[in-house]
């Protein structure tokens, strides 16, 4: 059998920087749209938004509000983020609790950081999602 050749990276550019963050994909089952668009937009607001026609055939759907862009995608075998998870910033936590608590979303405690109120909730398929309010001085890092 032939050895494998490694891909060499090319060396970084100087001038090449990242300038923003576009959009956090998330994965989900086959099937999870509807069940997607109730927590994503119903629960937490965001606008669902057309994919590219190049991509319209792929199953998923994608979210937008403001400058958040959440994208969910049809994974093989799925199994949910227990640990990685975007972090979406509220306006008032406490209304945030009330439409999750209203929808049944499980809510769960965390840590709390200088400045920040927060929580974790888990969407429709066991994916860990944190909300965030600031209070005022935190720290970021």
């Amino acid at each position: 059998m032939p050895a494998r050749r490694r891909a060499v990276p090319a060396p970084a550019r100087a001038d090449v920087r990242v300038l923003a963050l576009d959009h956090v994909q998330l994965a989900m089952p086959a099937g999870g749209e509807g069940a997607a668009r109730a927590f994503y937009g119903g629960v937490l607001g965001l606008a669902e938004v057309p994919k590219p026609a190049t991509l319209a055939s792929r199953a998923g759907v994608w979210f937008r509000v403001g400058a958040v862009r959440v994208h969910l995608g049809v994974e093989a075998g799925f199994t949910p983020a227990k640990k990685a998870h975007p972090g979406f910033e509220v306006d008032s936590l406490a209304d945030a609790i009330d439409r999750c608590r209203t929808a049944g979303v499980r809510i769960l405690d965390a840590e709390p950081i200088a400045g920040i109120r927060r929580l974790y909730v888990t969407d429709p398929f066991g994916n860990r999602i944190e909300l965030m309010e600031r209070t005022g001085e935190e720290t970021r890092g």
